[in-house]
């Protein structure tokens, strides 16, 4: 980084800023730089990390470096828009390209910079990003409608969602554990805000752990926290998810990720509320409410043996099942309505509107990345409006073979077709539509790039040498 000396007197307001890297030097650098014009400034180590300080503590801005293990900064940046985290978003890289700042900014990223920067140049950012967050907090009360607190997926009017809000409601206010299934984009982490807003609990905080990103090894001392010296590279203590979440709600996202040995440590936490650290013999109890959640079926996966069946039974006390978006068409028009409020505020522009036969495509169409591709759908298309009406050409060629899937006379799979063929034959059709491309794969079917490269590993495909992050 470059310094060069400039009148600072002026400077706007100052705010609370979250700065996330790997680079100890780098990371240490943009904390002095910026707690130097008065920002309070944190850092952490990994995205993981990050995520879980905006669990417990609010920020006016989050720097993110782009190259990060574990979790990209652009898979970060992608995690932070399924949450309400009111931050604006800057990212940091020496890896920086056109396609690269147009994806970071598609989620949601105010702006970026590229290493090595002026210090000027940051500091000018750093203020310019604030200021942006603060017009838009302070627009905030005039727009019409709500709190903004309700989970996106609680639109819907059909009978399964009301049926579905019964039952939060009927759960909420207990101390029992929930464990919420469903088809990957439905909204399960959603549901498990609604439970956690309506609970007694609401004041406390609602932390949770994106299960599959985190190795074996990583996980455990996410969940429990580690002594420093614990194992190489612990070079100072940590505190874990169970120990933040301490009377609140702890929500494990994908629960059946967790490895059979760690699920053995999970148990005893269910049944004892207690644990330790990792490389402590100090037992810690904890009052944390446990919510689960898991795209796969557990009585399967405890039959094939990569399951705890004792576990599933201490996690299922309470099961919730989200339907998928294919067995309420009904809600689709009115979720396409909400998105597009949605996306026209952060626009800042009257919403488009869609045209009768846009909304009856949309309507007929079998959502295989469920709510969460319609939302991508309805974004990237109100992104791309230019004159205030979407029509059917204007999204059908984002849609798998840009028919609706209903249509049996367009390649339907026969009734008796095994899951786990549907999802290899619906994840290779999309690779096909999109020539290959992962990145766009899995952001239409609404999983992470991981999760991808995993399933493909296993039906033999060879692994691209390209990381994800930089072959966007």
């Amino acid at each position: 980084m470059i310094r060069s000396v400039t009148d600072k007197s002026q400077r706007p307001s100052t705010g609370r800023v979250l700065v996330v890297d790997d680079h100890p030097q780098s990371r240490g650098s943009i904390c002095e730089i910026l707690t130097h014009v008065g920002h309070r400034v944190e850092g952490v180590s990994s995205a993981i990390e990050g995520l879980a300080r905006l669990g417990v503590e609010s920020f006016d801005l989050i720097i993110t470096d782009l190259q990060m293990p574990g979790m990209s900064g652009l898979e970060f940046i992608r995690e932070l828009t399924k949450r309400r985290h009111g931050a604006q978003i800057v990212m940091v890289t020496a890896y920086a390209s056109v396609s690269t700042a147009v994806e970071a900014m598609r989620h949601g990223a105010f702006d970026y910079i590229e290493k090595p920067f002026n210090v000027d140049a940051l500091e000018d950012l750093v203020d310019r990003a604030l200021a942006h967050g603060r017009l838009i907090d302070a627009a905030a009360p005039s727009r019409a409608g709500g709190t903004g607190d309700e989970p996106v997926m609680m639109q819907g009017s059909s009978r399964k969602m009301q049926a579905l809000r019964d039952r939060i409601a009927q759960v909420a206010p207990t101390t029992e554990t929930v464990l919420i299934t469903g088809e990957s984009g439905t909204g399960k982490e959603l549901v498990a805000r609604a439970i956690h807003a309506q609970s007694r609990r609401a004041a406390s905080p609602l932390v949770s752990l994106n299960c599959p990103v985190l190795s074996d090894h990583l996980m455990e001392s996410e969940l429990f926290g580690h002594e420093k010296g614990a194992f190489t590279g612990a070079d100072a203590a940590r505190t874990g998810r169970f120990e933040l979440a301490d009377g609140g709600t702890i929500l494990l996202d994908e629960v059946s990720e967790i490895g059979l040995p760690l699920q053995a440590k999970l148990l005893r936490v269910l049944q004892e509320r207690t644990f330790e650290r990792v490389g402590s013999s100090k037992t810690q109890r904890i009052d944390v409410r446990v919510l689960a959640s898991s795209n796969r079926d557990l009585p399967a996966e405890a039959k094939a043996g990569r399951f705890r069946e004792d576990l599933y039974y201490r996690l299922a006390v309470v099961p919730l099942a989200v339907p998928p978006l294919r067995e309420r068409l009904e809600d689709v028009a009115e979720l396409a309505h909400h998105f597009l409020e949605r996306a026209a505020g952060r626009l800042q522009r009257d919403p488009c509107q869609l045209d009768a036969a846009a909304r009856d495509l949309l309507s007929h169409y079998q959502w295989p990345g469920n709510v969460r591709e319609l939302e991508n759908i309805i974004t990237r298309a109100s992104v791309l409006c230019s004159s205030g009406s979407i029509g059917v050409g204007d999204i059908r060629p984002w849609l798998i073979d840009g028919k609706p899937q209903a249509d049996e006379s367009h390649g339907a799979l026969p009734v008796g077709t095994r899951l786990d063929e549907m999802e290899r034959a619906l994840i290779e059709a999309t690779l096909d539509h999109y020539s290959g491309h992962r990145a766009r794969t899995a952001e239409a079917l609404g999983i992470g790039i991981r999760t991808l490269s995993g399933k493909l590993r296993g039906y033999g495909y060879a692994p691209r040498e390209k990381s994800f992050s930089r072959a966007i």
